[in-house]
């Protein structure tokens, strides 16, 4: 009988789940962001807060929680009632936290990817006085002076520190680390020659690369970018298969109803799929992604397995 009862619950559960979507949300939605305001994540959040009111026809909130590196929100995320009105974004360094810091929660087993939203490169930028023009130079720059050549990060095991760390690996260099806090201080002082290579966000970087402040090297994308068409990748130009994303995406809490992250999917790509989203995303230097859920959860488990050994081979720990 508690057999019978148990199927037939779960049978129920089911059909229950297209009246579900008809009525979600009933009240409004927030979106946990685990940054400060201000930064590109929180002006994602905000974008697509706006364009999901739009489509959910209930007010989307943003909410900024910051803190060590962006796990206390999402631990207020991942921990709060799967039901649809706590939704968390995260961006790449989601992946990186689990190699640096000790978590209360299971990165892929406590919760529920909905969508991929944005994707981007890192830009590598040189000091002007820095004598080389392509990765190739600066490669062979750091293997002539070992330790020597510097390079900044926004803080010791952020996802800038290891991405440059993964280089170094690639590359076979030994580019000595020199943490920040923060992308501001680090961005500071490579413009002002203290430190000799960073690894940015596009965004950070380009308006001083047009300013001739700064030198762009490469991408960490596997492919170019629309906005820097004559800078190359970094694969190819001299460390194959180097390939590094920033991005951004939604989760849900574990046990979110798949008839809710099937909304609020689809309701993401058609936002994404509108030319006025490319271009406020372009303006921030990134480009829509999308894609399944299903996506977007081997994406996560995969990057959080590179990351773990980079890591580990690197030594990086949290400060």
């Amino acid at each position: 009988m508690k057999k019978l009862a148990a199927l037939l619950s779960v049978l129920l559960a089911s059909l229950a789940l297209p009246g579900l979507a008809q009525q979600y949300p009933s009240k409004p939605v927030r979106i946990v962001v685990p940054f400060a305001p201000g930064g590109g994540s929180d002006f994602i959040a905000r974008f697509m807060a706006q364009r999901l009111t739009e489509t959910l026809g209930s007010q989307v909130i943003v909410e900024n929680k910051p803190g060590a590196g962006g796990v206390l929100g999402i631990e207020v995320g991942v921990k709060s009632a799967p039901d649809g009105y706590t939704l968390t974004l995260i961006a790449s360094s989601y992946t990186v936290n689990p190699s640096i810091y000790k978590l209360n929660f299971d990165p892929v087993a406590d919760i529920t990817p909905i969508i991929q939203m944005s994707q981007g490169p890192l830009l590598v930028v040189v000091n002007p006085a820095l004598p080389v023009k392509t990765i190739k130079e600066l490669i062979a720059l750091a293997k002539s002076k070992p330790g020597e050549v510097t390079f900044a990060s926004s803080g010791q095991g952020s996802v800038i520190h290891l991405a440059t760390e993964l280089f170094n690996t690639m590359a076979g260099t030994k580019m000595n680390h020199i943490p920040y806090k923060g992308t501001g201080p680090a961005l500071t002082d490579t413009l002002a020659g203290q430190t000799n290579v960073f690894f940015s966000s596009t965004a950070n970087a380009m308006p001083h690369v047009k300013a001739g402040k700064l030198r762009a090297v490469a991408v960490t994308t596997s492919k170019r970018i629309p906005a820097l068409p004559d800078v190359p990748t970094v694969a190819e130009s001299g460390v194959p298969g180097y390939d590094v994303v920033l991005w951004h995406g939604l989760i849900g809490p574990k046990g979110l109803p798949r008839a809710v992250v099937d909304r609020i999917n689809g309701d993401v790509t058609k936002s994404l799929k509108l030319k006025e989203t490319a271009e406020q995303l372009q303006n921030d230097g990134v480009a829509p992604a999308g894609g399944t859920p299903e996506q977007f959860a081997a994406q996560i488990k995969k990057e959080i397995g590179i990351w773990r050994k980079v890591a580990a081979d690197a030594g990086v720990k949290a400060e």
